[in-house]
């Protein structure tokens, strides 16, 4: 209970008291003359306001409390409600780079191989057109690929290069053409880097990977590796996803 609360319970009896008190000491002056006898009504005059103090504060300390419940009744809940918005929201996931240069050791796997030759110009096209042949070589026999689409070069020079498109499957494929037969992907250590977007732009992703390997003075072997985390016939160019392998001696 609130020390001013009770300050004022406790005053309001004396106040009542100290009334009841000041009337009963003016009753004896009519008292002073005997020859009034008939003067009851001027000696009930005094018993009449008596049960009036004692019946009139009565009720006010009783209902005074009333207040005394008011510092209770803030609850505690809206101010706590109200700072709930203050709670700062979670922080949203942070997007770190690709690793560039990661170390790791590739793991052979059977694949289906289309052996074919490009030229710069047309490059892209002509991947696109070797895993065509043999995604229709696959669907036609009903075996599902169990990996992602590879481009192993074999050689490069400034009009075009060679290369191995390859698809790993679980079983072997029949009727292959005389572009295409069955071995294993390239296996052991090299370095990992991602390029994203279109495949127009892999001179850039290149010329960072030369940049890096002669920063940490690593020498590579003549081949080089990509593997297509977005497959290449549904994904639009702008949107791919390649792993870019480069084996060491």
């Amino acid at each position: 209970m609130n020390f001013r609360n009770c300050f004022r319970i406790a005053l309001i009896p004396v106040a009542a008291l100290a009334w009841g008190s000041a009337v009963l000491a003016q009753s004896p002056a009519p008292a002073a003359s005997p020859s009034a006898a008939p003067a009851p009504p001027a000696v009930s005059s005094p018993a009449t306001p008596a049960p009036a103090p004692s019946a009139t504060p009565a009720p006010a300390p009783s209902e005074t409390p009333a207040p005394v419940a008011s510092p209770a009744a803030p609850p505690a809940a809206p101010p706590a409600t109200a700072q709930t918005p203050a709670v700062p929201p979670a922080p949203a996931p942070v997007q770190t780079a690709d690793p560039f240069g990661e170390q790791i050791t590739l793991e052979a796997k059977k694949v289906v191989i289309f052996k074919g030759t490009a030229t710069w110009d047309s490059a892209f096209d002509t991947l696109i057109d070797s895993f065509k042949a043999l995604t229709a070589l696959l669907d036609k026999q009903g075996i599902k690929p169990s990996g992602n689409s590879i481009i192993v070069y074999t050689s490069t020079d400034d009009s075009g290069f060679t290369f191995l498109a390859e698809i790993p499957v679980e079983q072997d494929p029949k009727n292959l053409t005389k572009d295409m037969s069955m071995g294993k992907s390239p296996d052991g250590k090299a370095l990992k880097f991602v390029h994203r977007g279109s495949y127009d732009n892999m001179d850039n992703t290149y010329e960072a990977i030369t940049n890096h390997l002669d920063e940490k003075k690593l020498e590579a072997k003549d081949t080089f590796i990509e593997e297509y985390m977005t497959d290449p016939l549904k994904t639009a160019e702008d949107k791919l996803v390649i792993n870019v392998y480069v084996p060491l001696k």
